[in-house]
C-alpha cells in the first residue's frame, strides 16, 4: 500500500477549482508536501463552497473543474513525485434543490416504486407513504402553492409531479396531496420527519450504503479514480452516521484496491478504534488535542474555574452534568424526530409507550461517553450508560432495563439505528452546544477534545506518542481543519491567558464594565476568541459572535433569535473598533500574548509536524492564520506570497523575528522537506529528558529507532512562565551525537548542550544528526 509522509488539505470550490490547485503543486512540492488532500469534489449543490452536499456521486463537479480538473491536478501530482487523497460523504447527499439530484427527484416523483427507494432511509408507513419535507413557513402556506412547467412550486422550491397526478386546471393544494411527499412547515422537522438526515440538516439526506447497489451506484465514480491511477487515498466523512461502518469500509478497502483509507471519526479519551475497522486511522482531532494541552499552563485550572463560577453566579459549570442537558436539548428539540423513530422501532408488544420509550431512549443517550458503538464492539460501553441513565432519572429504571438488551442485539434494526443516532446526538450537544457554553479556556472546547482534561504535561504527552508510533503510525495529525472551531494559531494565542489568569480575570471585568454583555460565561467566550484572532475585520468577528451565541443557546438561538440580546452582542464587537477605551484595553492584552502565543504556535507546529503519525498542513496555514469557526476558516489563501517567501527563505533569508510569517513558513517546511526526504529519520520515538531549573518548559524527543539516530524535535513549553522564573540558565539536553539544527544550520553536541544555546535564535529547533546533511539551505530534491 502506498503511504503519505505528510499532507496538504486543499479547499475545493468553484473559486479554487482542481485546475487552481494543480497549479499549486510546484509550490506544495517546493514546500515540502508528500500528499495533496482534497476536499469533496463529487457534484455539490449549485454555489456550495465546501462540497460536503453532494447531489451527483457519478460525476466530478464541473464547477470545481470536473473530471478534466481532477486529471489536471493528478497529473500534475504524479509528474512531481507525488500522492492524491480525497475526501468522500458516503452517508448523505444534498437535497436543497430537488432538481439537481437525481436520485431525491426520482424518489419524490415516484416513491415507494423508485429505483431509488431502498437507497434513502424514509419510514414510509409513518408518514402514510409519503416523505414529509419541511418547506414551508408553516402548514398555512399550501395555498402558496403553484402548478408551473410541468413541476410544483414554491416560491424557488421545484418539485417533481408523479405521473397522472395533475390535469390542466387542477387546484394546486388537490394536485399536492396527491403527491409522493408532503410540503409541511419546518418547524414540524424536529418532530414529524421521516427520513434520516446528516445531524439535523434537513437538506442533508441519509443513504443507504449497506446495500450493495447503492453502494456500487454511489461509489462507481470513486472506484474510477483507483481504477485509473487518479487517487491514492480517500478520507471518509462522518462513518459513525453508517448503519454498518465496519461493513463498508471492508467493501471500500476491496473496491479501491487496498488503499490508504482515512475515516473522520472522533475519539473521546482513552477510546480506541476497533481492530477491526480496516482504515489506517483518523483525521487527527485525537492528536490535535494532545498537542494543545501540552501548551495549557495546569497551574491555572482552579483560578479559571474559580472565575467561571463567578461569571455563572456560583460555582464553576459542571460539564458532565452540561452535556447531559445539552444532549437532553438536542434530543428533545432538533433530533427528537429520530429518537421517536428508535421508539417505533420497539417490538410489538413491547410494554413501553411512546413516551416513555423516546424519554429513556433520550437519557441512555445522553449518558453516552462516546460518540457511538460498533457492536459488539463497545458492549461495555452502552451497558455502562444504561447504568448512568438510571442513577440520572431512577423514574426510568424500568424503561431502560427493558431498553437494555434490546439495544445491545447487533442485527436488529433497533439497535443498529440506535448506533447511527448516538453520534448525531453527542455532535450536536457537545460540539455544537456545550463548546459554546464551556467557556474557561477556549483552546480546551475543539472538536475531538475533552475539556475537562485541561492540561498534560511533557511526560503524559510522551506516553502518548510512544502508543501512537506502536499502534498508529499512519494515523493522521492536525492542528487546523475546515471544521476546527477556531484555528491553531487562534488557539495558541488563547492558551497563554492560562500563563495570565489574574490579568485576564481583571481584563474581562473591565471589558464588561465598558461593552456589557448579560451572559457572563458567553462574554468570556467571546473576549476570548476576539484576542485570539486579533487584527480581525468587524464582518468577521460580528458572524462569529453571533454564531457561537446562538449555537450555545442560552441567551438566543437559531429557531428563535432573542433580538434584543443580540444587539448587545453586536454592540459589544462594534466596541472593539469603536470604542477608545476598549479598543485600547484589547489591544493591549494582545500584546501582552501575543509574543507567547507565537511562541506556542511554532512549538505546536513542529511538534506536530514532527510526532508520528501522517502530518497535515490546512490550506494557508504554513503563514500565521488566525481564524475562528467557519465559515472563517475556509477564506482564500495567497498562495503567491507564500511562494515569494519561500523562495527568499531558501535564497538565505532569515526571518528577523520568530513573530513573523516566515518563521512559521520556515518551521513548516525544513520539517516538511526533512521527513519526505530523510524518512529513516521518523521511525521511532524516544523521549528526552532536560535537566535543570527550567526541564519543565523542554518537550524533546527523538525519532530515531534503536540504534539508530533520528531527528530530534526540541521546543519551548509555557514561554511566560519560563521568562518569569528567569529563563533557561544553565537547564540542558544530553545529546547523543552531533547535530545540525535545520532551521539555523547552527551545531550542537555529542554531550550536554544548554538549552539556550539551541534555542538562542527561536523557541523551537529541529536537530538533525550530523552524518546526516541538512536540508535547510534549499529544497531537496
Amino acid at each position: 500500500m502506498k503511504t503519505p509522509v505528510s499532507t496538504y488539505r486543499l479547499q475545493i470550490r468553484p473559486s479554487f477549482t482542481l485546475q487552481d490547485a494543480a497549479a499549486q503543486v510546484p509550490y506544495l512540492k517546493s514546500l515540502g508536501v508528500d500528499w495533496i488532500y482534497l476536499s469533496p469534489i463529487l457534484t455539490a449543490e449549485k454555489g456550495s463552497d465546501h462540497g460536503y452536499d453532494v447531489t451527483d456521486p457519478s460525476t466530478v463537479d464541473p464547477d470545481r473543474g470536473g473530471p478534466e480538473g481532477l486529471d489536471a491536478v493528478s497529473r500534475a501530482a504524479r509528474a512531481a513525485g507525488m500522492g492524491v487523497l480525497v475526501d468522500i460523504v458516503p452517508n448523505h447527499v444534498g437535497v436543497a434543490s430537488p432538481y439537481q439530484n437525481p436520485w431525491w427527484w426520482s424518489l419524490l416523483k415516484e416513491g415507494r416504486k423508485s429505483r431509488y427507494a431502498e437507497a434513502f432511509d424514509v419510514d414510509w408507513d409513518f408518514a402514510g407513504g409519503r416523505i414529509r419535507l419541511p418547506v414551508l413557513g408553516s402548514d398555512d402556506e399550501l395555498d402558496k402553492l403553484e402548478v408551473r412547467d410541468g413541476e410544483l412550486r414554491y416560491y424557488d422550491h421545484r418539485f417533481p409531479l408523479a405521473d397522472g397526478s395533475y390535469t390542466e386546471g387542477d387546484d394546486p393544494r388537490d394536485v399536492h396531496a396527491r403527491q409522493n411527499y408532503e410540503l409541511v412547515g419546518w418547524r414540524r422537522a424536529d418532530n414529524e420527519l421521516n427520513y434520516r438526515r446528516f445531524f439535523a440538516v434537513n437538506t442533508l439526506a441519509g443513504i443507504r450504503v449497506e446495500v450493495p447497489r447503492v453502494f456500487d451506484e454511489a461509489h462507481a465514480e470513486v472506484v474510477r479514480w483507483f481504477r485509473e491511477g487518479l487517487a491514492d487515498g480517500v478520507r471518509i466523512d462522518h462513518p459513525d452516521g453508517l448503519a454498518d461502518p465496519e461493513g463498508y469500509l471492508r467493501r471500500l478497502r476491496e473496491a479501491t484496491g487496498g488503499r490508504y483509507l482515512l475515516i473522520e471519526k472522533i475519539l473521546e479519551p482513552g477510546e480506541e478504534l476497533p481492530a477491526s475497522f480496516e482504515c489506517e486511522g483518523t483525521t487527527g482531532y485525537d492528536a490535535l488535542a494532545d498537542v494543545d494541552r501540552l501548551f495549557v499552563d495546569p497551574s491555572a485550572q482552579a483560578p479559571l474555574d474559580r472565575l467561571d463560577g463567578r461569571l455563572r453566579g456560583g460555582e464553576p459549570a459542571d460539564y458532565e452534568e452540561m452535556i447531559r442537558g445539552t444532549k437532553r436539548r438536542i434530543t428533545d428539540g432538533i433530533l427528537h424526530s429520530e429518537v421517536l423513530r428508535l421508539a417505533r422501532l420497539l417490538p410489538a408488544g413491547t410494554v413501553l409507550d411512546g413516551e416513555q420509550a423516546s424519554d429513556a431512549i433520550s437519557e441512555i443517550i445522553a449518558a453516552f461517553p462516546v460518540y457511538r458503538t460498533y457492536l459488539p464492539y463497545g458492549e461495555e460501553v452502552l451497558k455502562e450508560a444504561c447504568s448512568l441513565a438510571t442513577r440520572n432519572r431512577p423514574d426510568l429504571a424500568p424503561a431502560v432495563d427493558l431498553l437494555q438488551p434490546l439495544l445491545l442485539d447487533a442485527g436488529s434494526a433497533l439497535a443498529q439505528r440506535f448506533q447511527q443516532t448516538s453520534g448525531m446526538v453527542m455532535a450536536k450537544g457537545v460540539e455544537d452546544t456545550a463548546f459554546f457554553r464551556y467557556t474557561r479556556l477556549g483552546t480546551l472546547t475543539e472538536v475531538g477534545a475533552d475539556p475537562t482534561e485541561f492540561a498534560i504535561d511533557p511526560a503524559e504527552f510522551h506516553h502518548r506518542m510512544a502508543r501512537r508510533e506502536a499502534e498508529l503510525p499512519l494515523s493522521m495529525t492536525t492542528l487546523s481543519t475546515h471544521d476546527t472551531k477556531r484555528s491553531e494559531d487562534t488557539r495558541a494565542r488563547i492558551s497563554v491567558i492560562s500563563e495570565f489568569a489574574t490579568e485576564w480575570e481583571q481584563i474581562l471585568a473591565k471589558l464588561q464594565e465598558l461593552a456589557p454583555l448579560p451572559d457572563g460565561p458567553l462574554a468570556s467566550l467571546l473576549w476570548q476568541a476576539i484576542a485570539g484572532a486579533w487584527p480581525a475585520s468587524r464582518e468577521r468577528l460580528q458572524q462569529y459572535a453571533t454564531k457561537a451565541a446562538r449555537e450555545a443557546g442560552n441567551s438566543t438561538d437559531w429557531l428563535d433569535p432573542n433580538e434584543a440580546f443580540e444587539q448587545k452582542l453586536a454592540a459589544a464587537v462594534d466596541a472593539a473598533f469603536d470604542n477608545p477605551e476598549v479598543r485600547a484595553e484589547l489591544k493591549a492584552f494582545v500584546a501582552l500574548l501575543e509574543p507567547y502565543g507565537a511562541a506556542n504556535a511554532l512549538s505546536a507546529k513542529l511538534v506536530q509536524l514532527t510526532m508520528p503519525g501522517v502530518p497535515d498542513v490546512y490550506q494557508g496555514t504554513e503563514f500565521w492564520d488566525r481564524s475562528l469557526t467557519d465559515p472563517d476558516n475556509r477564506r482564500t489563501v495567497d498562495f503567491a506570497a507564500r511562494q515569494r517567501a519561500l523562495n527568499a527563505l531558501d535564497a538565505g533569508e532569515r526571518p528577523a523575528s520568530y513573530r513573523d510569517d516566515s518563521a512559521k513558513l520556515m518551521v513548516t517546511s525544513r520539517a516538511l522537506r526533512l521527513r519526505r526526504d530523510r524518512p529513516e529519520l521518523f521511525t521511532g520515538y524516544t523521549a528526552i529528558t532536560a535537566s535543570g531549573p527550567a526541564a519543565e518548559h523542554v518537550v524533546a524527543f527523538s525519532r530515531g529507532a534503536g540504534e539508530s539516530a533520528g531527528a530530534l524535535t526540541l521546543v519551548t513549553r509555557l514561554a511566560r512562565r519560563l521568562e518569569q522564573s528567569g529563563g533557561w540558565q544553565d537547564t540542558s539536553v544530553e545529546l547523543p551525537a552531533a547535530v545540525t539544527d535545520e532551521l539555523t544550520g547552527s551545531s550542537f553536541g555529542p554531550g550536554p548542550v544548554r538549552v539556550a544555546d539551541i534555542l538562542a535564535g527561536y523557541p523551537v529547533a529541529l536537530l538533525v544528526p550530523a552524518a546526516a546533511p541538512a536540508t535547510h539551505g534549499s529544497e531537496n530534491h
